[in-house]
């Protein structure tokens, strides 16, 4: 799977919940069309989310603060209320109330993808949903094809209605998570609050309002429907597994010189494998250098794209995320100009193999503070807020590095007096020895019984500091910058060094925490 630069997500994209705090703001309110023209009942499946959330802060990592925001969502099957995961991130709190109502109902999550920036609810008190209406799936829209989208957007708590357009259907990179997944672009106008709510055509969901493109008008994407079907259909077993994850990068074959190189047959078309990741399910089987012709029967072009309908093109990626994980996908590959035929059974989840992961959510950060340095995992999360983007985060894991450590900042105190002025250091050893992640780093320093413990970065910069020293100016350190705890709960709670896959894996919270 391609990535480009991580922070494109958080410039170019708008994920469209509206604070509490801005509700009243003067904003353009969105086009109304007659409601005579839209199915009544469906308006009791629709509904408003009051969400409390608690942000960490990424740089201050024991920090956090209380944010409010609403959203929107609908009534599916099962009295279950389907919203973006955005909308309830990080949620302490959800309240829910219909339209036509004025009663909050309290709601908690059941399930969430924040891959897909999907969420499931449940409302403890059945009374909610006397009378209302059930939204039922539809199918994948056709470009031009006329929609309504549903929601509370901001500029007054009254329900709205407006009427677009199926403009493009492609992969897009989802700015809630960074992934990228099958999106529908719409022409509509979409603002603030419609976040999770509904896109109606034909009387039926095809989609959730996902995000809005921050310098264009009426330029909006929701969650399409197969990608809706493949969250749901996950659950029916009780736990979400997430999106497979296949851990191996390909790139086009347009040039004549690569497909001569390769020794492909001018009648044939394909996408290059040149990374294989080293937890990737497909290890062992497809290798680098292998050319991927087609993906369960489907051909794939020198674009990397595969035909999703007649003469519409995708990319090639579309029918492996169709599965789910633990079903099986088959390849045909040409390895040296001879054909195979390949099959490779989809065991891991979406995202394993960055060595920087995509945004966190419903999670507290990790950090340990030592002697006044601030170490911390480098995330998606702590570069959004320092506006600090490494080279380290366009690398995939190894295993023999799984995480990134970094030396944030320093905690002026005099036991660490020539080291003030420090932020933003990756660590690559600590007394000379590598380590894999933040759980290893953690053990090592905390086991440490040598005299000096020495930090040293990749160009061989070191920080030196006297253990017992600092051991003695610990708490009074803490105590100083008034932090309560040191060390977050995930280090205390120490176990042997975690690998990267159940690191991810604790991400796709099957049971979140709220």
């Amino acid at each position: 799977m391609n990535y480009s630069k991580i922070v494109t997500p958080l410039l170019t994209f708008l994920l469209l919940i509206s604070p509490l705090s801005s509700a009243l703001e003067t904003t353009e309110p969105p086009l109304q069309i007659n409601t005579s023209t839209t199915n009544n009942s469906l308006k009791s499946a629709i509904v408003k989310i009051y969400t409390v959330s608690k942000r960490s802060n990424y740089k201050t990592p024991w920090n956090s603060k209380t944010v409010g925001m609403t959203g929107s969502g609908s009534i599916i099957a099962n009295q279950h209320i389907l919203t973006n995961a955005h909308v309830v991130a990080d949620g302490t709190f959800i309240e829910v109330k219909r339209y036509g109502k004025t009663k909050r109902y309290e709601a908690h999550v059941v399930s969430v993808s924040h891959e897909a920036d999907l969420a499931i609810l449940e409302v403890t008190d059945k009374d909610f949903f006397n009378g209302a209406s059930v939204l039922s799936l539809g199918e994948l829209p056709k470009t031009q094809q006329e929609v309504l989208v549903y929601g509370f957007p901001t500029g007054g708590d009254t329900m709205s209605v407006t009427k677009g357009v199926v403009s493009r259907i492609e992969y897009q990179r989802y700015a809630h998570s960074g992934e990228r997944l099958l999106a529908v672009q719409v022409d509509a106008a979409i603002n603030s609050g419609n976040s999770g709510g509904p896109i109606i055509s034909d009387g039926q969901l095809i989609g959730v309002v996902m995000q809005k493109q921050r310098k264009a008008e009426n330029i909006g994407y929701m969650v399409p429907i197969p990608i809706l079907k493949h969250f749901l259909t996950d659950l029916k077993d009780g736990k979400r597994n997430g999106f497979p994850g296949f851990g191996v990068q390909t790139q086009d074959m347009q040039n004549s010189a690569i497909r001569k190189m390769y020794k492909v047959p001018e009648d044939q078309t394909g996408a290059l494998v040149y990374h294989i990741n080293y937890n990737s399910p497909a290890k062992g089987i497809i290798e680098v250098g292998d050319v991927i012709t087609a993906i369960d029967g489907h051909n794939v072009t020198d674009t990397e794209q595969v035909e999703y309908r007649k003469g519409e093109y995708i990319s090639h990626w579309y029918y492996l995320d169709l599965h789910q994980i633990g079903e099986t996908v088959n390849f045909d590959i040409l390895r040296a100009g001879q054909e195979k035929k390949v099959s490779v059974k989809l065991a891991r989840a979406y995202n394993p193999y960055r060595l920087v992961p995509y945004q966190r959510y419903d999670r507290e950060p990790s950090y340990f503070i030592w002697g006044g340095f601030v170490f911390t995992p480098l995330t998606t999360n702590y570069m959004a807020e320092t506006k600090w983007t490494p080279e380290e985060s366009y690398q995939w894991s190894s295993e023999d590095q799984q995480e990134v450590v970094v030396l944030s900042q320093v905690l002026a105190d005099s036991v660490n007096k020539g080291y003030h002025n420090i932020a933003d250091i990756i660590v690559a050893k600590i007394n000379g020895q590598r380590f894999a992640n933040m759980q290893q780093f953690y053990q090592i320093l905390t086991q440490s019984k040598q005299d000096f413990i020495i930090f040293e970065d990749k160009f061989g910069y070191q920080v030196i500091m006297d253990r017992l020293a600092v051991e003695a100016r610990n708490n009074a350190i803490l105590e100083r910058y008034n932090i309560r705890h040191g060390t977050s709960l995930s280090l205390l709670q120490t176990k042997p060094a975690l690998s990267n896959e159940t690191q991810q894996a604790g991400n796709q919270n099957i049971t979140p925490k709220l």
